[in-house]
């Protein structure tokens, strides 16, 4: 068996009698899928959010889990902050490459889920990982230059398409995003009108390539009635 390392649950579904197919973010190994034995039990420690220390076995695309124990205190997500997370872990899976190391995506969702449990606004920190993943993912991009390079024009109007990144908009100055706030997110200024709602805009643009058309189911959880999150309104 491997040492042990620092790892968090991302997902799990039942394999055989009480065992897991369980999607791990792992600090030196990046996304690993291992089978959980006993998982499914009450005592189980395969549980979301939850610092582990863990030690694998074999070799290959799916794992055995050879040893699991909690690495410290941690936070409860509740709330806003559960579908957060859920939404941070179903990113990961969805966009990380399996078995690469990322110790720098691995450092952005620790400090995410803290600023979560310490019931921090979930817009900026959805945004602030979204922005360092894409960035790790070499998918990065800045919001305070176009795609050229140049400096955005607080009085221009933008686009954003996968190929070219954000483009002036000479056709319309209805479309798109305004100069004025692409500033505003690239400074994290989430007090200007229209900021926090753009920033969301712009990042499932930036997203969805990458993504591909199976939709996310963790943002189904965004838009139940309710006293869950609601979406921003765009106001800029």
């Amino acid at each position: 068996m491997e040492a042990l390392g620092p790892a968090y649950v991302l997902h799990g579904r039942p394999y055989r009698d009480t065992s897991a197919l369980v999607d791990l973010l792992t600090l030196h190994q990046g996304l690993v899928r291992v089978v959980w034995r006993g998982a499914r039990g009450r005592r189980s420690l395969a549980q979301p959010f939850v610092p582990l220390l863990i030690g694998l076995r074999g070799r290959g695309e799916l794992r055995t889990l050879g040893q699991a124990e909690i690495a410290g205190p941690y936070g409860l997500l509740q709330g806003q902050a559960l579908f957060s997370g859920l939404y941070l872990n179903e990113l990961l899976v969805r966009l990380l490459p399996p078995g690469e190391p990322q110790t720098l995506v691995f450092a952005a969702y620790q400090q995410a889920l803290a600023q979560l449990a310490a019931a921090r606004p979930v817009e900026p920190v959805l945004r602030a990982f979204e922005w360092q993943l894409m960035d790790n993912l070499g998918y990065g991009f800045t919001p305070d230059t176009d795609g050229a390079g140049a400096p955005i024009n607080p009085d221009a109007r933008y686009v954003y398409t996968a190929d070219a990144g954000l483009c002036r908009n000479e056709d319309s100055q209805q479309t798109g995003f305004s100069g004025a706030v692409l500033r505003a997110i690239a400074a994290r200024d989430w007090d200007y009108p229209g900021a926090l709602a753009a920033a969301k805009r712009l990042m499932r643009q930036a997203l969805a390539p990458h993504l591909g058309d199976r939709p996310l189911v963790s943002r189904q959880l965004f838009s139940r009635p309710g006293p869950g999150p609601r979406e921003e309104t765009d106001h800029e």
